[in-house]
């Protein structure tokens, strides 16, 4: 490529550039206060939509002026709805509330925006031994947490194009398209980028492959058909940040020799389809997508395809099964979809955190890369921790960060003074670890020698009440369902496996069940055409190898541990604890079970309970009268007999 067009790609860009950061200018240098609210899938579900128009009628009604500036989500989903006020003339940083409901905006306009205010016991973060308002860097979901593909993820707002331009993007497409495809991939192989969608190949081998795949017309495949349960990473940076996703499918396209593009999105998506068609579209009116991008010799479009939620299809040749209009089955490899995929041509297919970690790297470069995470497994990695955590919700780490530092101090550690048991990384094909592998590093090869595997970024976390018999039965559930059919292995096996572990939640196991849960979890693995079948039996073994304990307990004592299996459990009322006339248990009982004595304290008939447990729930801390228990090893409190009540 020749200097002049060099220049010409870098002048278009920066015409682009200046226009959108003097749009930011303006924005930035108002006085005016601005409230920035999460809109992603979670801050809508807990009422940001509500918490919008409570502030924008509060706003009216009073007179005053503000810039309320919707946003994608921050990460801290367990405060959701999340608001982020900056009011330069208050003297305050900007200040992040967390579960702002209408009624809280209604007060914030009043006595923050109008009288200065800032209400000190509702800010996120603030303590009355600092007596000092935290700025939002200082959170340790922040101060703790290197954000490369999330760091615009709640600062700006996914359906404006200018707002991503004016922080830098689309700048690392005007440097790709001024390099040789051959520049680019080395640059992403120096920096070491392996695949974010779980298996960790790397990337620059499989773009080289893909270059060097014969035949014309090259796809490149955003593959978003993200369902693992409790995994939501990919679906929110694409709520939250489309468009560096989409500068990433552009700089492969270029890198790969591709004219064509597809986003496979599931269609459980709505926002995120939303969004990524609107920012498809202001990205192709701006000149960043169709022929000549930037002045250049690139001509490359893109469309989206909506999935039908089979969690089979993530694995690529059943994904493009699917977009041929075939039922998504995966195909035996070779060819590999880089030397035949889609309707027969070389296709490239990516994770959504992989291509958005791509312009990064040609910004910054591959060294600044390689100084983040570890030697194998350079960068960062981004979970979605759910569970039994304090603070669930999305977290971005350097590669390299242990489980202890990432559950405990990032995520606020196991909540109710409960304690920690375990925790299931990679999905449902992931494995289950104890607590003796809390100070493993987060990496690829780590956690692949624990037992367990990245996958594309879930961690569920458990403490001490729950079954691991009865966490395998579910994820076996999930698997076994979303199983195409199409290996016996897979198909059979799996349904096999849950039918064990259904019998051991019942309590009735048999002797040789856990030998025989071994002995197919391994063919499975051994007999499985693609990764489902084959890690299928991930949960089962890990349990097995760490909670050995807790099986044996379901098979010879017909007990549950952990006190989660229905039939294995029993609730009844502590009558020491049991306060009187107190009637919270009664109201709450779906099917009348809890009935009250003769000294009006409470009782639970067993016949009628359905173990449902909301009068666990609905009984007072202070009392915490009712008990669950093991029906085979009942407590001594519960063993008189109580009277009801004539």
């Amino acid at each position: 490529m020749t200097t002049a067009s060099i220049e010409r790609i870098q002048a278009a860009y920066q015409a682009l550039a200046d226009e959108a950061r003097a749009r930011r200018e303006q924005f930035e240098q108002s006085p005016l206060p601005k409230i920035h609210i999460g809109m992603a899938t979670c801050g809508i579900a807990s009422g940001a939509l509500e918490t919008q128009a409570a502030f924008e009628t509060a706003l009216a009604e009073r007179g005053i002026d503000a810039h309320v500036h919707t946003v994608g989500c921050v990460g801290h989903c367990y405060a959701e709805p999340v608001v982020i006020i900056d009011y330069p003339d208050s003297g305050f940083p900007p200040i992040l509330y967390p579960e702002v409901t209408p009624g809280k905006a209604k007060m914030l306009v009043k006595l923050f925006l109008e009288e200065g205010d800032p209400r000190f016991e509702h800010v996120m973060g603030a303590t009355v031994e600092n007596e000092m308002i935290p700025s939002v860097m200082e959170f340790s979901r922040f101060n703790r947490e290197k954000r490369v593909i999330m760091d615009r993820c709640g600062r700006i707002d996914p359906e404006q194009i200018h707002e991503y331009i004016a922080d830098g993007g689309y700048g690392a497409l005007a440097t790709a398209l001024g390099r040789t495809p051959e520049a680019v991939i080395a640059e992403i192989d120096a920096a070491g980028l392996r695949g974010r969608g779980g298996a960790g190949f790397p990337t620059a081998r499989k773009w080289r492959a893909g270059r060097a795949a014969s035949g014309s017309d090259k796809w490149i495949v955003c593959n978003a058909d993200e369902g693992d349960p409790g995994a939501y990473m990919d679906r929110t940076l694409l709520e939250s940040n489309p468009h560096q996703v989409i500068e990433g499918m552009i700089i492969a396209a270029m890198a790969v020799g591709a004219a064509r593009g597809l986003f496979y999105v599931r269609a459980e998506y709505p926002l995120a389809v939303r969004i990524l068609t609107t920012a498809v579209e202001q990205a192709r009116q701006i000149g960043f997508l169709g022929t000549g991008i930037l002045g250049s010799g690139l001509d490359f479009d893109i469309d989206l395809f909506q999935g039908s939620g089979a969690f089979v299809c993530g694995e690529e040749t059943a994904l493009i099964r699917s977009v041929e209009g075939y039922r998504g089955m995966p195909r035996h490899r070779p060819p590999y979809p880089v030397e035949r995929g889609l309707d027969g041509r070389p296709t490239v297919i990516n994770n959504v955190k992989t291509l958005a970690t791509v312009p990064p790297i040609l910004e910054k470069g591959a060294d600044w890369f390689r100084g983040i995470g570890t030697a194998d497994s350079p960068g960062t990695a981004v979970f979605s921790v759910v569970g039994n955590v304090t603070h669930p919700g999305l977290v971005e780490i350097p590669m390299g960060v242990t489980l202890r530092e990432l559950i405990f101090d990032i995520c606020g550690g196991i909540p109710h003074k409960k304690q920690f048991k375990a925790v299931q990384i990679g999905g449902p094909s992931g494995g289950c670890l104890s607590a003796d592998f809390l100070d493993t590093p987060v990496d690829f090869d780590a956690l692949t020698r624990a037992g367990a595997m990245m996958g594309s970024g879930g961690m569920v976390v458990m403490d001490e009440d729950c079954c691991m018999v009865d966490v395998s039965r579910y994820f076996l559930d999930f698997t076994q369902k979303e199983s195409c059919g199409k290996c016996t292995f897979c198909r059979i096996g799996t349904r096999h496996l849950l039918d064990i572990l259904r019998r051991l939640t019942r309590g009735e196991g048999r002797e040789g069940d856990l030998a025989q849960l071994e002995t197919l979890s391994r063919a499975v693995k051994q007999g499985s055409l693609c990764g489902l079948g084959k890690t299928a039996p991930n949960p089962v073994l890990t349990s097995l190898a760490y909670f050995r304990d807790e099986y044996e307990a379901h098979v010879k004592e017909g007990r549950c541990p952990g006190r989660t299996c229905r039939t294995l459990t029993a609730f009844y009322i502590d009558l020491d604890k049991c306060a009187r006339g107190c009637d919270a248990c009664v109201g709450c009982c779906p099917v009348d079970a809890v009935f009250t004595t003769s000294n009006r304290k409470k009782g639970i008939d067993q016949q009628l309970c359905v173990k449902c447990g909301e009068c666990m729930a609905a009984c007072p801390p202070d009392y915490d009268a009712v008990v669950k228990i093991s029906p085979t090893a009942l407590a001594p409190i519960i063993e008189r007999p109580a009277e009801k009540k004539s």
